[in-house]
């Protein structure tokens, strides 16, 4: 673990009995009760993440909304102040550089919000593309850390230690100016389990501190420290897509079913030629969902097959704590892609019934 990147709440972790792994180069927790607990728990009262390895990059200046449009799908034009915006970076071929959350502070002001095992990538990829744009590009991932908390009762939890009106923050939307047991932090109405919650950016010496207030002014409620392997089974079941399983340099946003992310009508953006292409003539794989007819759990990598020819691969599988069913998402060729259709998930070199369904694993109850 010497040589891994540790978060300010590394040393916290051992005391909540998380059990650490190599995660993109870092030591963080894959669990600490136990996934299938703290995911339950997050689906019924409230969990609180430690993302702090996530990687924040600020983009500022006078072309800032226009260089910010030239780099992603998605039409950061029609957002207001301090509303956020999910969005992929794309390759010129279509492949996704990444995905993320754009911030916007204002038309001068943008945050973007990447994911940890592409920090330095994305970062060299937005530099040498703002080169022509009136724009100053700087990393700040060193310099913040960010907490989850997601649940039901998250909102209830967190209302108890702000005057911040939580109501008032819509979905998408965020506060810089929140004061959480008096330190300020931005506090953001977004996460990745399919529940509300609220995603928090502070200083990184106020994480530990805010970590364990938060966990003890929760307790009563059921909140509790989540992992990764849990974070993990919740967007899944939520059919979010993890970059290096669902989208990848190798996988298009139209391949992993992500098009509506991707505004063509936009007057250019990296990639916006091969994504029109690809939509115009119909791509030859797609990422669907399937349930196992038989035993078995699927696993990412795994080969599909369709009378004994294979025909893809799982991008992602588990047994869902929530529906307590074996099911994946798996990226096949097209031609077997319609809802019903019986395909096999090749486990210990035997090949399993599965059918595909729909991707909506699981909505959240409103």
């Amino acid at each position: 673990m010497e040589h891994l990147k540790k978060t300010p709440l590394f040393g916290e972790y051992e005391k909540y009995g998380g059990k650490i792994i190599d995660f993109a180069g870092w030591a963080l927790p894959v669990e600490f009760e136990g996934i299938i607990k703290e995911h339950n728990a997050v689906r019924t009262a409230a969990g609180l993440f430690d993302v702090s390895h996530m990687g924040e990059i600020s983009v500022k200046g006078k072309e800032a909304l226009k260089f910010c449009q030239h780099l992603i799908t998605n039409d950061a034009s029609k957002l207001e102040g301090n509303q956020v915006l999910y969005t992929l970076m794309c390759y010129e071929q279509g492949g996704v550089v990444d995905d993320l959350l754009l911030y916007r502070f204002s038309q001068e002001d943008f945050l973007l919000v990447v994911n940890a095992s592409n920090i330095e990538k994305d970062y060299e990829w937005i530099v040498e593309n703002s080169k022509g744009f009136d724009v100053s590009v700087e990393n700040l991932s060193d310099s913040m850390c960010q907490l989850a908390i997601q649940g039901p009762k998250a909102e209830e939890i967190l209302q108890r230690v702000t005057e911040t009106k939580l109501k008032e923050i819509k979905f998408f939307y965020a506060d810089r100016e929140t004061l959480i047991f008096g330190k300020k932090c931005l506090v953001s109405r977004t996460g990745y389990t399919g529940e509300d919650g609220f995603e928090i950016y502070m200083q990184p010496e106020d994480l530990v501190y805010l970590w364990e207030n938060l966990l003890k002014e929760g307790e009563r409620d059921g909140l509790k420290p989540i992992g990764l392997g849990a974070r993990d089974t919740l967007r899944f079941e939520a059919n979010l897509p993890l970059y290096g399983n669902e989208i990848s340099s190798e996988i298009t946003p139209i391949e992993a079913g992500l098009g509506f992310f991707v505004k063509l009508d936009k007057e250019e953006f990296i990639g916006k030629e091969s994504l029109k292409k690809q939509k115009e003539q119909g791509v030859t794989r797609k990422v669907i969902g399937f349930e196992m007819l038989e035993r078995g759990i699927p696993r990412h990598g795994y080969k599909v097959f369709k009378s004994e020819k294979e025909i893809g691969y799982v991008t992602t599988g588990y047994l869902s704590p929530t529906l307590n069913k074996n099911i994946g998402l798996a990226l096949i060729e097209t031609e077997f892609t319609a809802l019903g259709e019986e395909i096999e998930i090749q486990i210990r070199n035997k090949n399993i019934k599965a059918k595909t369904i729909s991707r909506k694993f699981y909505i959240r109850q409103k």
